[in-house]
Parts: structure tokens; C-alpha cells; sequence
């Protein structure tokens, strides 16, 4: 059974349908990438998922259970963590204070300590600046602070929309990086990414979204080397 099954899930927002019905399954352990131009649906998508916006049709369907009604504040608590487009910081809280926001469904204090070292070893910036306001580091910085805490709440699933969006090829290298550590460490990852290349560079299998359907779908080096995405998605 895939970790993640998403079936014939359809998203309007008022008369416009958003998403066409489409189905693909994430398998623990894996990074999968979502692939396509602006306005495909990539991010409609991860918001139904994360429990943002309401399907019209269809199922979402996380280790065994149907959460495709469940609002997103109750997934965090069953295992699925959501690093926003735009990074999303409180920026004039701080470094700390933000990660602990993360962890609003974690009760156990010596719990919370080990995974906030855990994030400190990942992000050494983040250490370096935890009583800094958020909103005074580098997007980059953002970017971290904005995956350390979904991190926070220990997921086995975590969700990314655009990491790299906005970033130095210095951070974006950086950044893709992290994803690998992060998945290596046994969190399973969803990965919208407008840098194609990169996505598909770390991710396990791939599917293409135009216009809110799943147009190509396969292993990511197999994609990687398609004549058809290397036209629309890979050129310099």
C-alpha cells in the first residue's frame, strides 16, 4: 500500500475546475516531484492534500485512512508536514519562536528538545540566529527556517512547495541538499519545484502537471531524459 493515494481528485475554485480528476501515489521512503509550468495545479494540489482547500471529488488517502475532509491543523498531529510557498516565516517572531510554532502538537518537552538539536545539527545558520526576528534573515535563511519547522512536528510525510523559488544557485544547491538529507533520514517527500532539473536530479519518480492534469508520469531519470520534458521544462 502506497503511503499516499490521491484518486481522481477533482478542485474547483468557484466555476473553474482547478484539478481534472487526476490520481498518483507517493510510496514511503521516496522523494516524488511534481513537475509543470505556472498555473498547472501544482499548488492546488498541495493544498488539497494539506487539508487547504476543499475537493470537489475524489480521495486522498494517507497510510490506510481517508483524510480527504480532515483539515490540515489535524493532519499536522497524523504525520504530514507543509513547507509553504513563499516560505510563510513569522517574521517578527524569532528564529526559536518559529520553530517552536512548528511543534504545536507535540507535547512531550524532552521530545521537543532533542528534535529542535536534530534541527540545529541540519540548519547551523538556524543556531546561529534562534533570537534574531525571522524577517531579518536572507531568503534563504527563510527557506531553512521554513523546513526546520515542519520538521518541528516530526513528520513521515513532508510537503514542499517551490523550495528553491526566489533563491541563489548557491542556496538553491544548498537547499536540494537538505531535501536529500531530509529524505534520507526517512521522511518521505512531496515536491513541487518550478527548477525541473533539480527536482527530477533528487527525486525517485516524477509526474508532469499541465492544466491540472497528469500528462507524463514515470521514474524522474527516465523523465529527465524525455525528449517532450527536456522541451517544455529542461531548457536553459
Amino acid at each position: 500500500m502506497a503511503m499516499l493515494e490521491v484518486k481522481g481528485l477533482e478542485v474547483y475554485y468557484g466555476v473553474i475546475q482547478a484539478i481534472k480528476g487526476i490520481s498518483f501515489e507517493v510510496n514511503q521512503g521516496e522523494i516524488i516531484a511534481l513537475i509543470g509550468a505556472n498555473g498547472a495545479g501544482k499548488t492546488t494540489t498541495l493544498h488539497t492534500i494539506t487539508g487547504l482547500i476543499a475537493a470537489k471529488s475524489g480521495s486522498i488517502v494517507y497510510e490506510g485512512t481517508d483524510v480527504t475532509r480532515i483539515p490540515g491543523y489535524k493532519l499536522v498531529g497524523m504525520g504530514i508536514a507543509h513547507v509553504p510557498e513563499g516560505r510563510r516565516v513569522f517574521s517578527s517572531l524569532t528564529v526559536l519562536q518559529n520553530l517552536k510554532m512548528g511543534a504545536y502538537t507535540r507535547k512531550d518537552k524532552n521530545e521537543l528538545d532533542e528534535t529542535l538539536k536534530m534541527i540545529y545539527r541540519r540548519f547551523p545558520r538556524l543556531e546561529e540566529r534562534k533570537n534574531q526576528p525571522a524577517g531579518t534573515l536572507s531568503g534563504g535563511e527563510q527557506q531553512m527556517l521554513a523546513m526546520g519547522r515542519a520538521l518541528m512536528s516530526h513528520p513521515r510525510l513532508i510537503v514542499m512547495d517551490e523550495p528553491s523559488m526566489g533563491l541563489s544557485p548557491i542556496y538553491v544547491n544548498e537547499i536540494f541538499d537538505i531535501i536529500q538529507k531530509i529524505n534520507g533520514d526517512g521522511t518521505t517527500v512531496l515536491l513541487v519545484e518550478q527548477n525541473a532539473k533539480k527536482a527530477l536530479s533528487i527525486a525517485n519518480r516524477a509526474y508532469v502537471l499541465e492544466t491540472g492534469n497528469i500528462v507524463l508520469s514515470g521514474d524522474a531519470g527516465d523523465l529527465l531524459n524525455n525528449d517532450q520534458v527536456k522541451k517544455a521544462y529542461l531548457s536553459e
